[in-house]
């Protein structure tokens, strides 16, 4: 099921990159090679957004109901196929085949909402303050899309930016992480397998440098909807900004999940161990600080520590790199001074496998309580009650999730006023959205536009307001 080699897909053809090169594909698992990714570099990229630029006005003529019924046509299909698809998934991420299956499950949520949308792509009407005018709205494409994915949940990475692209009438270039090249090829073949016309949505393979800047500086671009780290996010946004294109981005987090002295303490022990360690911690809305009320510190740590060690492995991370870049930021962390109190080392001896890592006494100033990691380490923080928590939660150059669990809802309410973040979530998870949830963070975690929910066709769609003055005379 797996080809030897996976190529651009550029007007509806497979092709290799221009000048021939590849790329070898590991396996997380085992560190075993899987295939190949064609190398694409400037040539490629330019020739898909060429592909893109000549079918987008042809289905920007479709009507948005026409648009939405072929998203829904799409996602049955991929309904029908969601195995193969998590097949695919497992096996270049690593990740479980039930986790592989739950994402595929996400992207088709997707795309049933989007495709619902064609029928809602409401506008709206005002008044004026002349006579006899009326003034509303319409969406109107963008035009050509750039869309730059990562590599953690890779399908629902790709639904969340091709569908509503899609269904607005633009055309798009999928750059997928060159970690995860299979999932978006095979996502885009089944587009075309559906009835989307060629070009609607191109896909080129490799590394960001090579491949993405390309699109990111291509002024036939108009919009370009990046996914990944914040500092990956800053040369896109300088790069787009040289030229005034529209940016969306969907950045890191640091996020924090305060458990308060009237929590139920077991259950904030299972949606800890959810937030920070499934996908092996590789989620922007992980959690990763755990800021606790002194007076159930203690009884938590314990709970949690017996948690931690009867969990199941959580699968490897991405690649070898960032196994090591992982490992160096506890050490490093241990050598300032914090506790390690479990994990914090590789685990077996093929693949990517990091130990789900616990850590306490450490700054919240630190390196690791600032910068994000995209693994499975979490630290735990002391706090006195809710103000020092929302002062500990805000102390982060990110904003994207947040958690607290308590039985009062005047607390949660006094937290959600207060701390700075995208989403806050009551008794459960820093992560876990849906499709009907506009998702984005503040400060470093994103540009301020939102993914999913109807705010997403704000960055797929660009408003136009029509003025209609009538002339009563010739009524």
């Amino acid at each position: 099921m797996i080809p030897d080699a996976v190529p651009n897909l550029v007007a509806g053809e497979d092709r290799p990159a221009a000048d021939g090169r590849w790329l070898e594909k590991t396996r997380p698992a085992d560190g075993a090679a899987i295939c190949r990714l064609a190398r694409s570099g400037a040539a490629d990229a330019h020739a898909a957004v060429a592909a893109a630029c000549r079918a987008q006005p042809g289905w920007a003529a479709r009507t948005p109901v026409e648009r939405g019924d072929m998203v829904r046509v799409i996602t049955e299909l991929l309904r029908e196929r969601r195995e193969e698809a998590s097949e695919l998934v497992a096996a270049e991420t690593g990740k479980p085949l039930a986790l592989a299956r739950g994402e595929t499950g996400a992207a088709i949520e997707m795309g049933f909402f989007m495709a619902g949308e064609g029928r809602r792509s409401y506008g709206r009407t005002t008044t004026a303050s002349m006579p006899h005018r009326t003034v509303f709205t319409l969406r109107r494409p963008v035009g050509v899309a750039a869309l730059l994915i990562s590599f953690n949940t890779p399908l629902p990475n790709v639904a969340w930016k091709a569908f509503p692209s899609i269904l607005c009438g633009n055309a798009s270039v999928l750059k997928p992480s060159e970690h995860a090249p299979l999932s978006g090829w095979w996502l885009a073949r089944l587009c075309l397998e559906a009835g989307l016309p060629p070009g609607v949505l191109n896909v080129v393979q490799g590394l960001g440098p090579e491949a993405g800047t390309p699109l990111v500086e291509d002024p036939r671009v108009d919009l370009v909807s990046f996914t990944g780290s914040a500092g990956t996010g800053r040369v896109v946004a300088e790069a787009a900004a040289r030229r005034l294109a529209k940016t969306c981005l969907e950045l890191g987090g640091k996020n924090a999940l305060v458990v308060c002295d009237d929590a139920d303490l077991d259950r904030a022990v299972e949606w800890i161990l959810a937030s920070a360690f499934s996908n092996a911690g590789q989620r922007c809305a992980s959690a990763s600080r755990i800021v606790v009320f002194d007076a159930v510190y203690d009884a938590l740590r314990t709970r949690l520590l017996a948690a931690v060690d009867a969990l199941e492995p959580p699968g490897p991370v991405i690649s070898e790199a960032s196994m090591e870049r992982i490992l160096a930021a506890v050490a490093h962390a241990r050598e300032e001074g914090a506790v390690v109190l479990r994990g914090g080392e590789r685990t077996g001896e093929r693949g990517w496998h990091v130990a789900p890592t616990l850590i306490e006494e450490i700054a919240p100033d630190a390196q690791l309580s600032c910068e994000e990691l995209f693994g499975p380490v979490a630290a735990l923080y002391r706090v006195a009650g809710l103000g020092a928590a929302v002062e500990l939660v805000n102390a982060s150059p990110y904003g994207l999730t947040a958690a607290i669990h308590t039985a009062s809802v005047h607390r949660a309410m006094r937290f959600a006023e207060q701390v700075a973040a995208g989403v806050v979530v009551v008794n459960a998870g820093t992560h876990g959205s849906e499709p009907h949830m506009g998702f984005g963070g503040v400060k470093q975690s994103g540009t301020g536009w939102k993914e999913a929910g109807v705010e997403a066709l704000d960055v797929y769609s660009q408003t136009q307001y029509v003025n209609l003055v009538v002339d009563p005379a010739l009524a």
